[in-house]
């Protein structure tokens, strides 16, 4: 594996992948979602904890926010597999590791994971050295989105039948897009099977967001400013059910921070609940 070949993912993965890791190392139970297997994928060093954005103080809100998303997604497929829904794709994978983590639920779905094609032979070898493999039914899709590549054109290519329901995710991407490139990606899922269903996270203007929230939001755009992938397209709820209406969805619906906050923290002996800041927009074709 060379480093044309293959690259390791970015550090916002990285992050979401540890914050999920950290969450069942130190919060005690019940746990809102249990998943280390993307922590021995990244293999950080051994002092990882240590990092400042590991905090297990000053980050809480953030882990708890990153593992209600990830556990509603996780509903939501369950959910749809059982209505008959048999393909699942997630856009910008990273470390998403619902395939090894569930392969009960995941065996009977075709999962397709789309993203850029450097980490994903990074990804790709690192499962191999773990033991997972890559099974017939996980397919792992490289689209070179900054060339232009179409994801759904990759995906017909490795058996996505666009004429079958299918379940489409895209979480933590939206703030690095224009609206513009939202609204286009918006268009092509709505032209999906019809019982087909969107699920997509999108970050709240700064006054939308509660006030003990809103300096761990400005280090987060600060952080990732620094970082070359800055914030640059945040939506009120209206705005966002909006741009998916009129992209042609026959319903669309707000799922905010606070409905997962309530759902999976309600009445937690330690106080553990995920900071504001970033909602879900559920729509169907």
């Amino acid at each position: 594996m060379t480093g044309e070949q293959a690259e390791a993912p970015d550090s916002t993965a990285v992050r979401v992948a540890l914050w999920r890791a950290m969450h069942i190392q130190v919060d005690p139970p019940p746990h809102v979602l249990e998943d280390d297997i993307g922590r021995q994928l990244a293999a950080p060093d051994d002092d990882w904890r240590r990092r400042p954005d590991m905090d297990p103080r000053a980050t809480s809100g953030f882990r708890a926010a990153i593992v209600a998303r990830a556990r509603y997604i996780e509903d939501l497929v369950a959910e749809q597999a059982d209505r008959g829904v048999a393909q699942y794709v997630i856009l910008g994978a990273g470390l998403d590791t619902f395939a090894q983590r569930r392969p009960e639920i995941a065996s009977r779905l075709r999962v397709f994971e789309v993203d850029q094609p450097g980490p994903q032979a990074w990804k790709r070898h690192r499962l191999a050295e773990l033991g997972y493999g890559v099974p017939d039914w996980l397919h792992l899709v490289p689209v070179d989105f900054e060339a232009g590549g179409s994801w759904l054109e990759q995906l017909a290519a490795v058996g996505f039948d666009p004429g079958r329901p299918a379940l489409i995710v895209s979480t933590g991407v939206t703030m690095y897009l224009t609206k513009d490139a939202t609204a286009a990606t918006l268009r092509q899922i709505a032209g999906l099977a019809p019982g087909s269903m969107l699920a997509m996270t999108f970050m709240l203007p700064t006054e939308l967001v509660v006030d003990a929230d809103r300096p761990g939001l400005r280090a987060s755009q600060e952080g990732a400013r620094a970082s070359g992938t800055p914030f640059i397209s945040f939506y009120a709820p209206q705005g966002m059910l909006t741009l998916a209406r009129e992209a042609g969805f026959a319903d669309a619906r707000h799922v905010s921070g606070a409905q997962l906050a309530e759902r999976y923290f309600a009445g937690r002996a330690d106080g553990l609940r995920p900071s504001s800041g970033e909602d879900l927009l559920v729509a169907t074709t």
